[in-house]
């Protein structure tokens, strides 16, 4: 029993002067010493931690890698101009447009170096505070967000979510360290104004500019820039249209950040004290609103775009576009107040089952260039998806027969011997189905009369034109050749596919164009028979370089001026005749023509044109699926088929328009 005992004491001296790796409890100590470990402990425990954290850090480093950018950093949407340049709509997932850095303003890029991050041109990208900061805040239990450099907040906008992690903060911390060795400053600068929040829906800074001034990043003030960077720090609480409260942090922030400028010597105190007025942003609005007309307008561009430049949807869905069309916004909203003026006033579809289903649609042309001003495609483009500017289906009526005159007095017509007849405005058809320009003799007191004598001559193709009469015109196109017909009317500028049969009704309206092809084959005769083909976008687009294609074909000869000059002086006279004549008097002269009482087509149509200016009107009943419903009754009972409603939609339209003074009464020119 002793041996055992002095064996085991033996045992612990041996082990008492072997030296620990770790000494710890420590040796030789008694009571509370014991357990507190040692200044060595600590600082060995703090290097082997410090250490890990370096390793796992390089491994991290080594591992991650710069990803491909995120689905919504490469989404940008397509804008649209109208006439004048201003911001018509914004059409996309994403209201964003990628700009150059020199596209914006050297102050604007101050701003938001002062607001975020001063030293953005020396840094190395990244912030090793906010990193610690964010450790410290999961620690709390609370978000990991910390002060990020401009290089992080890149990186999170265009190539990581937008979660508030621990791992995510790392990746963010590595990739940004990567960022700052692969990219220039520049470069990175570019990227944060292209891709940063700005609230409103607003991506990147072009797209902001617009939301808030209605105006181009390039056209901010130093002042208005200024408000933009302090949107950066958090747009939903620094936009003034979201309270009092933001309007009130906006204010403060806007004046630091102008204030922090000086400081940094991007400012001069005396430039600072030009700008003591807050620059209110204007109220908010909805950027992608595609009510009213400008959904029809968007679709208009958009297959203008595809036809011409061989652009497909997918191209167009990446965004990026700017589509600069030949809308002018007054006359757009002239002819949709004159189209819905009208129908509020004559069309009760509660009280009369004939004003049941009315629908109209409209379009402006102009003569010089073919350009199209403005379209009316029905009350609203979110709720009625057709567009009746440009739709086929709805019978042209007598507004075909000024391209049956056109082509008589071109070509003449053709006798039973294959001699050709010169035709004149003046030609009349007599008694025997011949046309001549002598006048029917006047029976004598002595002569009998003949069955003829209540005339004193046939009418004349002009009276034909005036009084809407169907036969003449009949017999006009089938002597001058149906096919002629055609090739006239589809030369002048209607399409092809919307041409009737060449049957014997051919001639009076059976075909089909929209209402924009009818004013812009009308505009032919308004231009002195040179055809301009109708157009809706001047130019495309995309990264600050212009999309090819869209380069018009020079105007084309159809008829001689002097035929339509005749046509125009008919349709002056016919004009006349009209329901739209004693509205259209600050017009002066004008040629214009309508669907008469006599069409039994089922649709009403007035076409007129001046010098600057031809118009298309077209209303029609219409249920889906169904053939076009009668207009017998269409507004009452005193309304002949509604026919007199398109000739006011038109004078109203036109009156509103029409430019002032002498340049007003010009010689008209249309068709109805």
């Amino acid at each position: 029993m002793g041996e055992d005992t002095r064996s085991s004491r033996s045992r612990r001296t041996r082990g008492a002067g072997r030296p620990r790796l770790i000494d710890y409890p420590r040796r030789g100590r008694n009571g509370v010493r014991r357990w507190l470990p040692s200044w060595r402990l600590l600082l060995g425990t703090s290097l082997a931690f410090i250490g890990g954290l370096l390793a796992l850090f390089v491994a991290i480093y080594a591992y991650v890698d710069i990803p491909g950018e995120n689905a919504a950093a490469q989404q940008q949407a397509n804008v649209y101009y109208w006439a004048d340049g201003s911001r018509m709509v914004s059409v996309g997932a994403v209201d964003r447009q990628n700009v150059q850095l020199s596209a914006v303003p050297v102050s604007l890029r101050n701003a938001a170096l002062a607001a975020e991050n001063a030293g953005f041109y020396t840094d190395s990208g990244v912030s090793f505070t906010g990193v610690a900061r964010a450790v410290a805040n999961m620690a709390r239990g609370q978000e990991t967000q910390g002060g990020s450099t401009i290089t992080q907040q890149y990186v999170k906008n265009t190539y990581l979510s937008q979660d508030q992690t621990l791992s995510r903060k790392v990746q963010e911390f590595c990739i940004a360290l990567k960022m700052d060795s692969r990219k220039s400053k520049d470069e990175i600068l570019q990227g944060y104004f292209n891709t940063s929040w700005f609230g409103r829906g607003a991506y990147g800074v072009q797209a902001a500019s617009n939301a808030y001034y209605g105006l181009d990043v390039k056209e901010l003030n130093p002042s208005q820039g200024a408000f933009m960077a302090a949107l950066l720090k958090g747009a939903g609480e620094y936009d003034p249209a979201l309270g009092e409260e933001n309007r009130r942090r906006a204010v403060e922030r806007w004046s630091w950040i102008l204030d922090r400028q000086v400081a940094l010597g991007m400012m001069t105190a005396r430039e600072r004290a030009q700008y003591v007025t807050f620059p209110e942003p204007r109220k908010q609005s909805l950027s992608t609103n595609m009510s009213g007309q400008t959904g029809y307008l968007v679709d208009l561009a958009k297959r203008y775009v595809k036809k011409q430049t061989g652009l497909a949807d997918a191209d167009l869905d990446r965004g990026g576009y700017q589509i600069h069309t030949t809308f002018e916004k007054n006359a757009v909203q002239q002819l949709a107040r004159s189209a819905a003026g009208v129908l509020e006033r004559h069309i009760d579809p509660e009280a009369r089952r004939q004003d049941q289903h009315v629908e109209v649609g409209a379009a402006s042309v102009r003569p010089d260039d073919g350009a199209i001003v403005a379209v009316y495609g029905g009350a609203d483009a979110t709720k009625h998806f057709t567009n009746n500017a440009d739709t086929s289906g709805v019978p042209a009526g007598s507004v075909f027969k000024p391209f049956v005159l056109a082509t008589a007095l071109q070509h003449g017509t053709v006798a039973e011997d294959g001699s050709v007849q010169p035709v004149s405005t003046e030609s009349f058809y007599d008694e025997t189905g011949r046309l001549s320009t002598s006048l029917l003799p006047v029976p004598g007191p002595n002569e009998a009369a003949s069955p003829l004598a209540a005339f004193t001559r046939f009418p004349t193709l002009r009276e034909a034109m005036m009084s809407s009469a169907a036969t003449p015109f009949l017999k006009l196109g089938a002597d001058t050749g149906l096919r002629r017909v055609e090739h006239m009317a589809v030369g002048a500028g209607m399409l092809k596919s919307s041409m009737a049969p060449r049957d014997g009704e051919f001639p009076l309206g059976t075909s089909s164009p929209s209402a924009i092809r009818v004013a812009g084959s009308y505009a032919t005769f308004a231009g002195d028979g040179l055809r301009h083909e109708p157009y809706s976008v001047t130019r495309v687009l995309r990264g600050g370089k212009a999309v090819g294609g869209l380069e018009r074909s020079p105007a084309r000869r159809v008829m001689d001026a002097a035929v339509a000059r005749d046509v125009t002086s008919v349709l002056r006279d016919t004009a006349g005749n009209t329901p739209a004549a004693s509205a259209t008097a600050a017009l002066g002269r004008f040629a214009g023509a309508s669907t008469g009482e006599n069409d039994t087509q089922r649709a009403a149509w007035f076409a007129g044109y001046t010098e600057e200016l031809s118009t298309a009107v077209t209303m029609f009943r219409s249920r889906p699926g169904e053939a076009l419903l009668p207009m017998n009754g269409t507004g009452g009972q005193g309304s002949v088929r509604g026919s007199v409603f398109p000739a006011q939609i038109w004078a109203d339209y036109m009156t509103s328009i029409a430019p002032a003074g002498p340049s007003a009464v010009v010689p008209p020119q249309a068709t109805g």
